[in-house]
C-alpha cells in the first residue's frame, strides 16, 4: 500500500504460466498454495527461469535454475545485495525510475556498501548465485516476484516487503503483464476481508480511518459516530488482553489460541479476560475459554463472494441450509448489532450487502452479485458495471502517481539462536492441513496422511544429539515446550529445524515468539531459538 497504493497482486495468477522469469521467495508455494504452483510449474516446463529463496529445499527449489538457501531472518540482506548488483552494474530502469518512481537515491546511498560479499557473510548465500539472481530478474522483460508469509512473519516484515518492492521498481517491472510484485495471501478470503475493512488502519475499500473525508463519508452512510484513531494490530491485541487491558473480545473465524504466538500468554489472557464471544463453524481450542459461542455457516451453506490473491471477485452459492441454529457470519452480525440498539438495515440478502460497500468504494463499483452471476469472476478495480476489471495493475503508471522508494536496511532477528538454545526455529504449514486444521483434522485422509506434529531436523542436528527418525522428542523455547516427533529431513540447513502448526495437542506457538513488526505487528513466526531433547535424557534428569 505505501509504495504502490494497492495492497494485492499487482498481476494475475493465470499470467504467470506466460512469465519468463519467477522469483519465489519466502514461500513454499506447491504446499501453502498448489494451484498457484501449478501455473510455475507450466511456466518452468515452458523455459521460463526460476529463482527461489528460500532456507529449505522446498518442491520448487528442485527444479529452480537458483536457489538462494538464506540463513532464516536474513532476506533484507540479500535483497539489498541484489540491489547493490542492479544499481552498481548498471541493469536499472532509468527511465521508469525518473517516470515514476521517487526516493531512489536513498535506496542507492543505503545499497552502496550491501555488496554481495557483504551479504555472503550474512545470509551465507554465494556470493556469485547473488549476483546471477540480481542479473537474470534485472534483464527479464516479464518477471515476477511472489512471496507470502516467510517474508511478512517476521520483526522486520515491512523492511521484507520494502526491499522486494524496490526491486520492482528499480527495474521497471510494474505495469506489465507477467511480471509485478505478488503477495500470495495466506488464507482463504483473506484478500477480501482485507478488501471489505477487516483492518485497524482501513475503511473497505482500503480508505484510511485517519482520512477525515473517509470517515465522513462511512458515517454518513453507516449513521453513527466513527473513531477517528487507528485500531491495534492483532499482536497487540493479545498482548493487551494478557495485560488485562482489553476486557472483552468478539473472535470470528479464528482460533487464537492455536494460531497466535507465544500461546501460554494466550492462555493467560483467555483465561482472564470478563467475557469473550467466539462465532465459528466448529468448536475448536477458544471456544474453550468463550462465554458466548455462535455457530456460524461454511462456505456451502451461505451465498456471498470470495476474494482471491490476484483481486478477482467470485461468487460462493449457498449448496445446502445450515445446520442447527447456524447462520451466515453477515446475518449474526446484523442481529447482534439490532440487539445492541444499533438500526442496522433489514438486508435481503448478502448481494445487498455488497452492493453497500461497492457503493462507498471505487474500486468496487462495478462489482456486484448479479453481474458476476452473468459473467464470472471480476478483478478490482472495476469502477463501473461497464469496466471490463483489471487483470494488471499500475498499466497507466502507479496508482498512487508516483511510486516511492523506501530504504532499508538489514537488522538482525529479535532471537538468534545461543549456547542454551542452539537451533533456529521456522513454523508453517504443510499441504494435508489448513492452519488451525480445524476443519482439514476432521477429514479422515488428511488426518491418516499427517496425524501428529513433527519437527524437521537436518540428519547432523539429528546425529549430534544421538535423536532418531521417528523418535518422539521435546522441544524447548524460551517460553514453553512440547513434544513431537523426529523428521529426519534433507529438506533442511544445519542449525534450522521446521514445525508446522496444525497440532492442538502439541501446540507449537508454545514455543514461538510473539514480537512484532513496528509497522503491522505481525509476530516473529519464522525465528525463534529453541534447543531439541531426548525424552530419555529428560526422564533421566
Amino acid at each position: 500500500m505505501t509504495m504502490f497504493g494497492a495492497g494485492a497482486m499487482t498481476n494475475s495468477i493465470p499470467e504467470i504460466r506466460d512469465t519468463e522469469l519467477m522469483f519465489v521467495i519466502g514461500s513454499n508455494t506447491t504446499e501453502a498454495h498448489p494451484i498457484i504452483a501449478m501455473e510455475m510449474k507450466r511456466a518452468a516446463r515452458r523455459g521460463a527461469k526460476l529463482i527461489v529463496a528460500d532456507p529449505r529445499k522446498i518442491w520448487l527449489s528442485e527444479i529452480a535454475d537458483i536457489h538462494m538457501q538464506l540463513k532464516p531472518g536474513t532476506d533484507v540482506a540479500l535483497l539489498n545485495a541484489m540491489a547493490h548488483v542492479i544499481i552498481t552494474e548498471g541493469l536499472a530502469d532509468e527511465a521508469f525510475i525518473a517516470a515514476h518512481t521517487a526516493g531512489f537515491e536513498a535506496v542507492r546511498e543505503a545499497t552502496r556498501e550491501t555488496t554481495p560479499e557483504w551479504a555472503e557473510a550474512i545470509t551465507t548465500v554465494p556470493a556469485q548465485l547473488i549476483r546471477e539472481a540480481a542479473r537474470a530478474y534485472a534483464t527479464t522483460k516479464h518477471a515476477g516476484i511472489y512471496y507470502t508469509l516467510g517474508i511478512t512473519e517476521h520483526t522486520h516484515g515491512t523492511d521484507n516487503v520494502y526491499s522486494l518492492a524496490n526491486l520492482v521498481l528499480m527495474t521497471g517491472h510494474l505495469g506489465v503483464r507477467s511480471a509485478g510484485m505478488n503477495p500470495l495471501r495466506g488464507q482463504n478470503n483473506v484478500q477480501g476481508a482485507n478488501d471489505a475493512g477487516a483492518s485497524p488502519v482501513f475503511y473497505p475499500g482500503y480508505q484510511r480511518v485517519s482520512d477525515p473525508a473517509a470517515r465522513a463519508k462511512f458515517e454518513a452512510a453507516w449513521g453513527a459516530k466513527l473513531s477517528p484513531d487507528e485500531g491495534m494490530n492483532l499482536n497487540v491485541m493479545m498482548k493487551a488482553m494478557a495485560k488485562g487491558d482489553i476486557k472483552a473480545m468478539y473472535v470470528m473465524g479464528e482460533d487464537i489460541m492455536l494460531t497466535e504466538p507465544n500461546a501460554a500468554r494466550i492462555e493467560d489472557g483467555l483465561n482472564n479476560i470478563e467475557f469473550l464471544v467466539v462465532q465459528d463453524i466448529f468448536l475448536n481450542e477458544t471456544t474453550r475459554f468463550a462465554d458466548v459461542v455462535l455457530p456460524a455457516a461454511c462456505f456451502a451453506e451461505k451465498d456471498g463472494v470470495f476474494t482471491n490473491s490476484d483481486r478477482r471477485v467470485q461468487r460462493v452459492r449457498k449448496a445446502v441450509n445450515p445446520p442447527g441454529e447456524a447462520k451466515a457470519d453477515w446475518e449474526i452480525l446484523c442481529e447482534v448489532a439490532r440487539a445492541v440498539g444499533y438500526p442496522m438495515p433489514e438486508y435481503k440478502d448478502a448481494g445487498e450487502v455488497y452492493a453497500e460497500m461497492a457503493a462507498l468504494c471505487d474500486k468496487f463499483a462495478g462489482i456486484s452479485h448479479e453481474r458476476i452471476d452473468q459473467e464470472g469472476g471480476l478483478q478490482w478495480p472495476c469502477p463501473d458495471p461497464e469496466h471490463p476489471g483489471t487483470v494488471y495493475l499500475h498499466g497507466d503508471g502507479p496508482l498512487n502517481g508516483t511510486a516511492e522508494f523506501q530504504a532499508t536496511r538489514y537488522r538482525p532477528s529479535e532471537e538468534l539462536p545461543d549456547t542454551d538454545y542452539p537451533l533456529l526455529l521456522s513454523t508453517g504449514r504443510t499441504l494435508y492441513h489448513y492452519n488451525a486444521a480445524t476443519q482439514t483434522r476432521r477429514s479422515s485422509g488428511a488426518k491418516a496422511r499427517q496425524p501428529e506434529n513433527f519437527i524437521e531436523m537436518h540428519r547432523k542436528d539429528a546425529r549430534m544429539r544421538g535423536l532418531r527418525d521417528g523418535e518422539l522428542v521435546r522441544v524447548i523455547s524460551r517460553r514453553g515446550a512440547i513434544q513431537a516427533r523426529v523428521n529426519v529431513s534433507p529438506r533442511m540447513r544445519r542449525g534450522c529445524v521446521w514445525m508446522p502448526l496444525h497440532f492442538a495437542e502439541a501446540n507449537t506457538n508454545y514455543l514461538t515468539n510473539d514480537a512484532g513488526d513496528p509497522t503491522t505487528g505481525t509476530a516473529e513466526f519464522k525465528v525463534c531459538a529453541v534447543r531439541v531433547e531426548s525424552l530419555e535424557s529428560v526422564a533421566a534428569e
